[in-house]
């Protein structure tokens, strides 16, 4: 018989982290924790309020009912909690935690041995232009390749000199350059905004509207000088069918996929399997998890095999995270198994 358990726990930001939704100073989790004879399993339940689509008043009382529920095992389990993709990913990473030899090693591969790392984005959080461009500084002198910058919360006359800085400084052959702007564009200003950033040699622009304004959407792919990737439109659609039709709708160049936002590892191979098949290029992002959920998808992103930088690394913006064997390293995302594991809610 396996008994499971729910634990709260507040991330603290070492510093305060703009986005276009506003700053962040805390980021709440649950973690899952499984036990059977002598062995335990932990997953995170990677809740974003204001993001999540299972930010909702009755998430803990899912997680009671899963705690009760645990022994219906994880296929059933899965399917009872379809609103909840974050408790589906814990629920995912439990399981499997339980199975394995030491809980940590979910997918053991060359990255859990320490003989491939992951490249990864440099992620360039929002503020004021001084903090941006000392951000940039730092993960070029860090050895970063590809540079994520979030863009749509200062002037966009700002953010469009700090990428000519940028450009200034390096081309792209040497920095690849992302942006994000968390659907800040009007779809009315979208195209002409693009058609500016676009002049920097961009590799690509993620949610440029705000996601549901599907025909927008569809319209601004089509004639898109810069490819765009979707990220919000993903949250909240479940099923095979809706995920199809979103993607035939709107026909973007890329997706992104974030684990906790949409259902784990089956929720995002479905993703994949379905944009691969219309040609629709895809990479993996964390969601401010902490170092246990962080762990979980980048093993499981390493096994996917992508040659383009993800979006994993960001358990180093956190006071109180975890210690971990992961490290992030000459732009790349590493399991250093010299350093041990030290997970303790306390």
């Amino acid at each position: 018989m396996i008994k499971a358990t729910f634990h709260k726990y507040l991330l603290n930001f070492k510093q305060a982290s703009g986005t276009s939704r506003g700053v962040l100073r805390t980021k709440e989790t649950f973690f899952l924790i499984l036990s059977e004879d002598e062995k335990q399993g932990i997953g995170e339940c990677g809740l974003f309020r204001g993001l999540s689509i299972d930010d909702r008043p009755d998430y803990e009382e899912k997680l009671t009912w899963v705690c009760k529920n645990i022994n219906l095992g994880l296929e059933t389990l899965l399917s009872e909690v379809i609103g909840f993709p974050s408790i589906q990913f814990g629920l995912e990473q439990a399981f499997l935690s339980l199975k394995s030899k030491d809980k940590f090693t979910l997918f053991p591969s060359d990255f859990t041995s320490q003989k491939e790392p992951i490249f990864i984005n440099g992620l360039i959080w929002m503020g004021d232009k001084t903090f941006m461009k000392s951000q940039i500084q730092q993960k070029i002198k860090d050895g970063f390749l590809c540079i994520k910058m979030k863009i749509g919360a200062i002037n966009f006359e700002e953010e469009i000199n700090l990428l000519k800085y940028i450009r200034s400084e390096f081309s792209s052959k040497d920095i690849e350059l992302r942006v994000d702007a968390n659907g800040a564009f009007q779809p009315k200003e979208a195209l002409e905004k693009l058609k500016r950033l676009a002049a920097f040699d961009l590799h690509s622009i993620e949610q440029p509207i705000k996601q549901g304004q599907l025909q927008e959407m569809a319209s601004l792919c089509e004639v898109t000088p810069l490819p765009i990737a979707l990220d919000e439109e993903l949250i909240g659609v479940f099923s095979v069918t809706k995920k199809q039709e979103l993607l035939q709708i709107i026909q973007p160049q890329y997706i992104i996929l974030k684990p906790s936002l949409v259902g784990g590892f089956t929720g995002s191979n479905e993703w994949i399997q379905l944009s691969e098949k219309q040609n629709i290029g895809w990479w993996i992002t964390s969601a401010l998890e902490s170092n246990i959920g962080l762990n979980a998808i980048a093993q499981y992103t390493y096994t996917l095999q992508s040659k383009m930088p993800q979006g994993l690394g960001t358990g180093g913006l956190f006071t109180n995270n975890f210690e971990s064997p992961l490290e992030v390293k000459n732009g790349s995302l590493q399991y250093n198994t010299a350093n041990s594991w030290n997970f303790n809610l306390k």
